[in-house]
């Protein structure tokens, strides 16, 4: 499922941190301090590696 800008904008707080899948390894990841940031997964060498982009939604 692709996130659009609805979905990302309306991501609920929860007790614990989740995930909302993009595609080709990337997510949103929504903290319990309602902090959100995009992570992209990829592996370089067999060792799995992210990195991160935090924006502040308003």
């Amino acid at each position: 499922m692709a996130l659009n800008d609805l979905i990302c904008r309306t991501a609920k707080i929860k007790e614990k941190d989740y995930k909302l899948t993009d595609s080709d390894g990337m997510y949103l990841l929504v903290k319990a301090s309602g902090a959100k940031c995009w992570r992209l997964k990829y592996r370089i060498a067999g060792k799995e590696k992210s990195c991160q982009w935090v924006f502040t939604l308003r």
